[in-house]
């Protein structure tokens, strides 16, 4: 039992390192292309991010403890697909967030209402919500794309899932949307689409996988016929 403890100890260290090294990166890619901290919509994205991290840490750890393990063990069974599109989401996120940076030091987008901002700001702490309640929903929620055999993977059809078949993803394209208005930069939006359009072909790529590799899915697609937004896909 102090074996095992000590075990969880070291995972939810490594957890905790990583996801705030993540955010660590996020603050000096938007403060060092600014080239200044006074920056309120850069904190205000940096608030959503710090919140979702701090939710999602909750819910693994209280709820849903098999996943830190999940998260941060050997990545096996990962399709090539999927750690492509993955890295590519990295990168292009990187991207986003310098550009917006350098948008705002030297003006590109010009001026911005500050009412436009501050909707997108809510609107990307509702994609995040989103977010959340779906990793709070699935307790086989894998940061990649694999059928978690070892662990009994099964359908998950409750919370947001009762309604779309990848609802984080949904969650996921809004706030990529939406962070690009609220740091006032149309360049940086144009960044946020390819992000958006790389989760449309995971979302797309992993569908096809789970209907033809996890037990019930194709049923559960049946019932729930949209991928992330209901009346449309």
């Amino acid at each position: 039992m102090e074996e095992e403890k000590f075990m969880d100890s070291r995972l939810v260290l490594r957890y905790s390192i990583r996801e705030a090294l993540g955010l660590v990166g996020m603050a000096v890619a938007l403060f060092w292309s600014a080239g200044k901290v006074l920056w309120w919509p850069a904190w205000g994205a940096l608030a959503v991010m710090a919140a979702w991290t701090a939710a999602t840490a909750v819910i693994i750890y209280r709820y849903n403890p098999q996943l830190l393990r999940e998260r941060l063990g050997p990545r096996q069974g990962a399709r090539g697909w999927d750690a492509a599109i993955v890295s590519s989401l990295g990168l292009v996120t990187l991207a986003r967030y310098i550009v917006a940076g350098l948008d705002e030091r030297y003006g590109w987008s010009g001026d911005f209402p500050s009412a436009a901002q501050i909707a997108a700001l809510l609107v990307c702490a509702l994609g995040y919500a989103v977010f959340t309640w779906a990793t709070y929903s699935n307790a086989y929620f894998s940061q990649i794309v694999r059928i978690q055999s070892e662990r009994g993977h099964a359908v998950v059809s409750g919370g947001p899932y009762r309604w779309v078949r990848h609802p984080a993803y949904a969650g996921a394209i809004l706030y990529e949307l939406a962070v690009s208005i609220l740091l006032a930069s149309w360049w940086s939006l144009a960044i946020s689409a390819l992000s958006a359009g790389l989760l449309v072909l995971r979302t797309a790529l992993e569908d096809r996988f789970l209907m033809r590799e996890l037990d019930a899915y194709s049923e559960y697609a049946g019932r729930v016929r949209y991928r992330l937004l209901p009346g449309v896909w």
